[in-house]
């Protein structure tokens, strides 16, 4: 007998893209039996937008950030399994074909998840050119068997809500890390290459190394609280060490000039920390791009040390950062 898929659309002011996502969706080899749409009380068109497919809107009247939205779909839908798409995602089409195939292949297999391909859902210019071939590498790199799920893109099991708990609503970022960890050690998660999507990613810097610097204060008291090994990570911690001691060393060129080796050979290191991610934006893009995709990057690695800094004194300070202390919410509450 076949099962059930029931797709869960998390969305907040996304207007650009949700036509494409929905559109997609509808558009499946393999169509869902339901598809729901959450909306995180938007201020634009979205709700607008939805009422235009067919499928469900549930609105919010107060914004509660990814996690919130994501478990009252869970609670809303009834497929044995769900599929998690984020509104700025399109579908490629054979994906959620692809996922449950997975699934039904792999017995010992709970969740799939997939990547971002290389072309943006909307090309926006060079900043989110660098934002999705570093996506796209980073999870290249961990293709197979991993102790994270990331659930922008992802097929999983409804049991395993009902088993584990569902997304931790105090958490606004990494909240699929967390939810990874408590899962990881009893149910197989695998990234794959055959489920992907086109991506609209950020496309101004400064907004991007803001979204990136809130985001980033939930690593440290999530990483604490993590009850088995860590997961994956997109980032290398030889690359952030290597950016955040070139900006530590560079006051010592005051002192005298030639310490101002101690910032070039650190700013060298961090060039060469991870060859594979510079080889393959090297091919992809060429030697110029190359550049201008290690000065992105080493402002970003920057921004993800001050944000977990920032997050780890904040961690320290009050209670109620970071992952509650219990999380065990049952699907059907």
């Amino acid at each position: 007998m076949s099962r059930t898929i029931s797709v869960v659309v998390p969305a907040y002011n996304s207007e650009r893209t949700l036509r494409a996502c929905l559109a997609a969706i509808l558009a499946q080899t393999r169509g869902p039996d339901e598809v729901v749409v959450v909306d995180d009380a938007s201020t634009d068109r979205t709700r607008e937008i939805v009422r235009e497919f067919p499928v469900t809107l549930i609105e919010s009247s107060v914004n509660r950030g990814p996690s919130a939205a994501r478990n009252t779909g869970i609670r809303a839908t009834s497929g044995d399994i769900l599929f998690f798409v984020d509104a700025d995602c399109a579908l490629s089409g054979d994906a959620i074909e692809n996922a449950v195939r997975i699934l039904e292949e792999t017995p010992d297999v709970s969740c799939v998840h997939g990547m971002y391909l290389t072309e943006p859902l909307f090309d926006d210019g060079p900043v989110e050119a660098y934002k999705l071939l570093h996506a796209h590498y980073w999870r290249l790199r961990n293709v197979g068997r991993v102790r994270t799920a990331i659930f922008a893109v992802c097929a999983i099991e409804r049991a395993v809500f009902a088993d584990v708990g569902l997304f931790d609503e105090n958490l606004r970022a990494s909240e699929d890390v967390e939810l990874s960890d408590r899962m990881a050690d009893r149910y197989g998660i695998l990234l794959t290459p055959e489920v992907t999507c086109r991506h609209d990613d950020d496309s101004e810097l400064w907004p991007m190394l803001r979204k990136q610097f809130g985001r980033s204060q939930l690593l440290v008291p999530v990483a604490v609280r993590e009850r088995g090994p860590a997961g994956i990570r997109a980032n290398r911690a030889s690359g952030l060490l290597a950016a955040a001691l070139t900006v530590a060393t560079l006051p010592l060129g005051a002192l005298a000039a030639p310490l101002f080796a101690l910032p070039i050979a650190f700013a060298l290191l961090f060039a060469v920390t991870d060859p594979g991610l510079a080889r393959f934006v090297l091919r992809r893009r060429g030697p110029a791009f190359l550049a201008f995709f290690l000065a992105i990057h080493f402002l970003v690695q920057l921004t993800i040390v001050a944000g977990a800094a920032t997050g780890a004194l904040r961690f320290l300070r009050r209670r109620d950062f970071g992952p509650s202390r219990d999380v065990r919410l049952e699907a059907s509450r």
